[in-house]
């Protein structure tokens, strides 16, 4: 039976259990196995890997384990680290877009408030989910392990709180987008872009007290929703100047 020796860094300890967070972890193994395969049976999603370093030299995702290896697991977010030679972290996104498991509702339609391309509907199959992830390049965003783990995965993140309110703020901070915020440019309801139109082409699909209060609206270029200025937007208003705060105690 061989031995290798595992260190995992950060944050990527959220996945292993409490007994294997930040110490060395002996792990046998007696088949011949990739060190992504490897780091993956131990609880560890690749798309969370930034750089892997065995014997104090920086490998890739298709290095093979071999008996007595040490190797040390670091995240994308360890910014003290040296540039490594080799990093497994795929290229960096011109633009940045999501799709979300089913789970994640709440934080679908915040990011859409904020203005961000954000597939999503709680029918989505995994299978579904992984294929639009690797053919879109959109990044994955879910509670799911496993899901993360699947091969067609390259761009994604497990989301670690279980608040909304508090999702949406680690997102932002994760990936750097508090200066992209623009809200009130996509529909809620189905991601759509946003445009102006005229209160004479809608005004009998408004309420009466709508008809008489607003005068500017916006509707879904796509499922034609028609927004306005009503009493939930002070609410959204507030919730976003909330996100928006929340950088400037970081």
């Amino acid at each position: 039976m061989a031995i290798a020796y595992f260190h995992f860094y950060a944050e990527l300890n959220d996945f292993l259990p409490r007994s294997k967070r930040r110490v060395k972890i002996i792990h046998s193994f007696a088949e011949r196995a990739s060190i992504k395969d490897m780091i993956e049976s131990l609880g560890v999603p690749h798309p969370e890997v930034d750089c892997i370093q065995v014997n104090d030299k920086y490998v890739d995702f298709s290095y093979i384990v071999q008996d007595g290896d040490y190797i040390n697991i670091y995240p994308i977010s360890a910014s003290s680290l040296p540039i490594p030679t080799v990093s497994v972290r795929p290229p960096s996104l011109s633009t940045i877009r999501f799709v979300i498991d089913i789970h994640l509702g709440k934080l679908a339609t915040s990011l859409r408030l904020l203005g961000f391309d954000t597939l999503y509907r709680n029918d989505y199959a995994d299978e579904e989910l992984a294929e639009i992830s690797h053919t879109q390049e959109r990044i994955l965003l879910t509670r799911d392990k496993g899901l993360l783990m699947r091969s067609l995965v390259t761009y994604g993140y497990y989301v670690r709180s279980t608040n909304p309110q508090q999702q949406i703020l680690e997102v932002l901070r994760r990936f750097n987008l508090f200066n992209l915020v623009s809200p009130f440019q996509r529909c809620l309801r189905c991601n759509g872009l946003l445009e102006t139109i005229e209160k004479e082409t809608i005004i009998n699909q408004l309420p009466a007290t709508v008809q008489l209060q607003n005068h500017e609206f916006h509707h879904c270029q796509e499922c034609k929703q028609i927004y306005w200025k009503g009493t939930h937007y002070e609410r959204l208003q507030q919730f976003i100047d909330g996100v928006l705060d929340s950088q400037k105690t970081d």
